[in-house]
């Protein structure tokens, strides 16, 4: 039996989760909270799910603090974010503060159910987009990753010079620049000047 809290501020919600979940014979809903502190002080006393189906935006303390706070109060605790909002800070803020899943609002119920077995089951259930944001997230350079002269090139290239004005202002051989933009091409994965450009903007490697 999979015992779960389900922390939502809009009742409607709450309600039509609870509906859903209970009619799955593996399930059990111990309780529902409105907010984050009425959940914590009650899982202070002897509420111990298995599963915790949080919102991010709740009055009060957050979604995101209320993982980062119950996850200390129950480390071994698994909680499943289920939210309107798509946006990478709060993802990763909520991955950073110990959620094992991330759900948007508009996922449809079998794929409810669906996630929060695989929760249990050891993995980490996201949204197709978002799992698709933390892929790509993955894929970012940091400035660092070039190297100085890489670096050099590259806001040459967004200014709009030519191998033969970049080579000279930095001194070099025009196939010392194509030496420098294979490797910018390669590290950003692109293949053209203005992929390169867009790319490094995207990432806000350069202004």
């Amino acid at each position: 039996m999979i015992r779960i809290v389900i922390i939502e501020d809009y009742e409607y919600l709450r309600q039509s989760l609870v509906d859903i979940l209970e009619e799955i014979d593996d399930f059990q809903v111990t309780s529902t909270y409105s907010n984050c502190e009425d959940a914590i002080k009650q899982f202070s006393n002897d509420d111990e799910p298995d599963v915790i189906l949080m919102d991010i935006s709740l009055p009060g303390m957050n979604g995101i603090e209320g993982t980062r706070e119950i996850k200390k109060l129950l480390p071994n605790i698994k909680v499943l974010i289920i939210t309107v909002h798509e946006n990478s800070k709060m993802v990763f803020d909520a991955l950073c503060a110990g959620a094992l899943g991330y759900l948007t609002k508009n996922t449809v119920s079998k794929n409810l159910i669906k996630s929060i077995i695989e929760l249990t089951d050891g993995g980490s259930p996201m949204s197709a987009n978002i799992a698709r944001m933390v892929v790509e997230s993955f894929q970012f350079i940091r400035p660092s990753e070039l190297t100085n002269r890489e670096a050099d090139v590259l806001q040459m290239l967004v200014q709009g010079k030519s191998y033969s004005s970049i080579a000279e202002s930095l001194f070099v051989s025009i196939n010392t620049v194509k030496y420098h933009i294979r490797n910018i091409y390669e590290k950003l994965h692109v293949n053209t000047r203005t992929q390169a450009i867009e790319e490094a903007k995207r990432r806000n490697i350069i202004k």
